[in-house]
């Protein structure tokens, strides 16, 4: 199907079914896993190496991915051992299995440094309360009070929960490295924003770019801001790789992302994420106009109503184009009498 206004094409409608693969080039399987959330799955793919398989991707550590994936080794993967996982970045969605790949399985893990001492740091800091520094952060970002006082009370998202526990030793993967899978080199190349040292992977042998989470069909990555870091500006990281990547970028190449559809038209899909970025910027900073802390900028953002389900990550991401548009000396903040940030427009 094509979009006849961007030039996007999605030559698959239909993702596989759990347990089942789709071939989108030879050598290459593209796989589905579920994820518990509002977005309920992960792409994964099995490129085919002769003697075994390497994943670019390993999906969550729950049991029902566990099971998907036993079904998927003894049918689609025809029994065939998986010698390698390719960790993209280290989210749990993407590196959950790897640590289950190397104990149960025997394979190696390649990832980038970063995304490696990212996920296993974060997979050894168990916390039974939110600590203080989180805390602050929230309160700082504009947290309600009362949400605020029941999330300090409660057990947080721990990486561990859905992570399986990762072994000392990888395989590193570094900007302007290469790598040889399922029968084609491929080139990597790492962008940011969504995730330090993202690894994208573009074959010299044919039009195929593993593009991660870094550039994804119908959705744009969260970029957010955490507690670990809560000057940081990922947006300025998201343009800048967008940009960059778009200079390797060919309309014929088929993206394979970590989410929705495979498709065509990689330029047009890069400068449609960085002119959505802008635009989004210019609509949070008309919107500061009234002094606004990170909570109250969820309207301009993303035009929609924001679920329970969706808060945590739609904060982080407020916090994300506030932090962007306060460096750029776009906006200014003061602390409000509640201790929350307060952004407003310059000029």
């Amino acid at each position: 199907m094509m979009d006849g206004t961007t030039g996007i094409r999605t030559p698959w409608q239909t993702p596989p079914a759990p347990g089942e693969a789709v071939e989108v080039a030879q050598g290459v399987l593209w796989l589905r896993l579920p994820l518990p959330m509002k977005l309920d799955h992960v792409n994964v793919y099995a490129l085919d190496d002769g003697d075994g398989w390497t994943l670019v991707d390993s999906g969550m550590n729950t049991r029902r991915t566990r099971e998907t994936w036993e079904a998927l080794l003894s049918g689609p993967l025809g029994g065939k051992p998986v010698r390698r996982v390719v960790a993209t970045h280290h989210h749990p969605d993407h590196i959950g299995l790897a640590g289950w790949f190397q104990r149960e399985k025997g394979a190696e893990l390649l990832t980038t440094r970063t995304a490696w001492l990212f996920a296993r740091m974060l997979t050894l800091d168990e916390q039974d309360r939110p600590p203080p520094e989180t805390l602050a952060f929230w309160r700082r970002a504009g947290m309600a009070e009362d949400m605020l006082n029941e999330r300090a009370n409660e057990r947080p998202f721990n990486f561990a929960d859905i992570v399986w526990p990762m072994p000392l030793g990888f395989g590193r993967l570094t900007e302007g490295g290469t790598i040889r899978m399922g029968g084609r080199t491929w080139d990597i190349r790492c962008g940011g924003g969504h995730a330090p040292e993202h690894a994208t992977f573009w074959s010299r042998d044919d039009g195929l770019v593993l593009t991660g989470d870094q550039v994804i069909l119908s959705i744009s990555s969260n970029i957010g801001v955490y507690a670990t870091e809560p000057e940081a500006d990922p947006v300025a990281d998201w343009l800048a790789s967008c940009e960059r990547l778009s200079t390797y970028a060919r309309p014929d190449q088929l993206a394979l992302g970590g989410h929705k559809l495979p498709f065509t038209g990689l330029p047009m899909r890069l400068r449609q994420l960085i002119d959505n970025h802008h635009s989004a910027l210019e609509r949070l900073e008309r919107h500061l106009d009234t002094p606004r802390t990170a909570a109250e900028c969820f309207a301009p953002l993303f035009r929609r109503e924001i679920g329970p389900q969706e808060y945590g990550l739609a904060l982080v991401e407020a916090v994300a184009h506030l932090n962007h548009l306060h460096q750029t000396a776009r906006a200014v903040r003061r602390l409000n009498e509640s201790g929350a940030w307060e952004f407003s427009r310059v000029g």
